[in-house]
């Protein structure tokens, strides 16, 4: 067994107390059709040039209808079967006004053949019509029927600033009548590329000369059933969807005509030239965000009030997280990590799997600098499954560095094996991964009622040797020093802050210095002594951003 000396294990279990946008125009038309179909003549002074967009294929201007203060798009303009073929760029509008969609914004269209997307000259991201996003712009949409996509071959360039994020989101937020944690309020997106997943057939070794697919790999993604149909899939692992930096997706969760439930962001086979900076995720019916294949990368990720898992990878996902902050609802939230190696494991012989594995097939992926704060509800208030932490499974390969994992607020519910544990290796394979150093926790604090579970529950032990020994152990009713200065595992004004090793307390002593982080002096998403990255930008951590104060602050 290969093991990490940095890791501790905090126990504070069961004595727990309880673009290119050549096709826009939004300057003054002679002759425009709104999205009501009213043809408008003008010199220049029509209210509605500030909306967005687009030439239609017959020559036609097709422009949103402002009030004033927003502008709002039917479904003649775009919709579900009503794609978005061109480019088009939305603007800021001024006074905070928001974009109002009555329908879907789909871009681009889908293709279920090889044959298809040859006549359609699509065959990377970049092929496909581009939505610009323009920094300080709010899209919303009516209901959870509506939700945005992003076919392979399109790409989204959403690109925020700190002072002017981007918010994907729901009228209700916009009027104001939506509650802070409400969920459904519309779909979300799913971003499809052609990247690798292990749900189709490919030859040779992934990325090594020569791997290429072994026919079509056409997967359905989330939400498709008829006219929200849409695929994603191929060989390419460096393919490009665009670009998200500084947005925020709000409020979102359907369950749609197939039965899949929309996350906050699927990500479809998103390739590595992708970039995502600087991305919130909040108040979300299933997961936060979920990666099926592809090799897109991560950094600065918040998930806040997220009912499902935060981050669930699958399908060979090979990407990378770089900072991320996940705090789950005081009574809601499932895990923040559902890591999953194989698609459709339990379906598959065992050689199957292990050739998926020797030809660099599974999930592969690192995760630095993770602050978890897990929610201690039971299945009473779960919408899913009750709040617990990181979930691996299935031909796993994962590396966790730096990261906090904290589910130590009180009343943890500790009738049931099923809850508020810290760490869960669900099948063998996984569990061997650690034991064969394919796998590897560095740098990890763990403060949960219940430390491991294991292969269904039957060996705890062999979870317990192949991390490592508890090196302490807690008794604290928070892991705040508001109220229990031996267990200060969160700093800040906002206790979100990281484990800082010149003022953290572990029963009343500094760490044990073998726990010296191996990228700097903190472990988690922040630290208390550097610049804060979620100021300004993010909804719902900060005073003057948020609906109100989480849960922990005055445990």
């Amino acid at each position: 067994m290969q093991y990490k000396q940095t890791l501790i294990f905090v126990l504070a279990g069961i004595t727990l107390s309880a673009c290119d946008s050549g096709d826009i125009n939004i300057q003054p038309q002679t002759a425009v059709t709104d999205s009501n179909n009213t043809t408008i003549t003008g010199n220049g002074s029509n209210a509605n040039d500030i909306c967005a967009s687009y030439v239609n294929s017959g020559g036609q201007t097709i422009q949103g209808v402002s009030d004033g203060t927003n502008c709002t798009y039917s479904q003649a303009f775009v919709g579900a079967g009503n794609n978005l073929t061109v480019d088009m760029t939305v603007p800021a509008l001024p006074n905070g006004g928001a974009h109002i969609f009555e329908g879907s914004l789909f871009v681009g269209e889908t293709h279920r053949t090889n044959a298809d997307l040859a006549t359609a000259g699509i065959a990377s991201g970049g092929d496909g019509p581009v939505l610009t996003i323009e920094a300080g712009a709010t899209l919303a949409f009516q209901t959870s029927n509506d939700f945005i996509i992003i076919n392979r071959g399109s790409q989204i360039f959403a690109v925020g600033t700190e002072s002017a994020p981007i918010t994907l989101t729901s009228v209700s937020d916009v009027n104001g009548t939506v509650g802070p944690e409400d969920v459904q309020q519309w779909g979300g997106v799913v971003i499809n590329g052609f990247g690798v997943t292990n749900k189709c057939a490919y030859t040779g070794t992934r990325g090594q000369a020569g791997f290429a697919l072994a026919g079509e790999c056409h997967v359905d993604a989330e939400g498709a059933a008829g006219l929200d149909e849409s695929q994603y899939g191929g060989a390419n692992d460096e393919d490009s969807s665009g670009r998200l930096e500084y947005v925020r997706v709000k409020h979102t969760g359907a369950t749609v005509g197939n039965g899949d439930e929309l996350n906050g962001i699927s990500f479809g086979g998103v390739g590595s030239n992708t970039v995502v900076n600087n991305l919130e995720v909040y108040s979300t019916f299933d997961d936060g965000i979920e990666m099926f294949g592809g090799a897109v990368s991560f950094n600065n990720l918040v998930a806040l009030y997220v009912r499902d898992d935060a981050i669930d990878i699958d399908e060979g996902w090979q990407g990378s997280i770089t900072n991320a902050l996940v705090i789950q609802s005081a009574t809601d939230g499932n895990h923040c990590i559902e890591a999953d190696g194989i698609g459709s494991y339990g379906d598959l012989d065992p050689a199957v799997r292990a050739d998926f594995v020797a030809r660099n097939l599974n999930s592969r992926t690192t995760i630095s600098n993770l602050t978890c704060i897990i929610s201690p509800n039971g299945a009473a208030t779960a919408t899913h499954d009750p709040g617990a932490g990181w979930r691996l499974r299935e031909g796993l390969w994962i590396d966790i560095n730096d990261s906090l994992l904290i589910s130590s607020f009180g009343a943890n519910d500790t009738g049931s094996a099923n809850d508020n544990y810290c760490l869960r290796f669900q099948d063998q394979e996984s569990l061997d991964a650690v034991n064969n150093g394919d796998s590897n926790l560095n740098s990890v604090i763990f403060a949960c009622q219940e430390t491991y579970r294991d292969v269904d529950n039957e060996n705890i032990a062999a979870a317990e040797g192949a991390v490592a020994a508890t090196l302490a152990d807690g008794v604290a009713t928070s892991a705040t020093a508001v109220n229990d200065t031996s267990l200060q595992l969160l700093e800040g004004t906002v206790p979100v802050y990281s484990i800082d090793y010149a003022t953290s307390q572990v029963d009343g002593a500094v760490p044990n210095a073998s726990s010296t982080p191996t990228s700097g002096a903190f472990l988690g998403a922040l630290s208390a002594g550097s610049v804060d990255w979620t100021l300004n930008w993010t909804y719902g951590i900060h005073d003057g951003s948020r609906g109100q104060a989480l849960w922990f602050e005055t445990l």
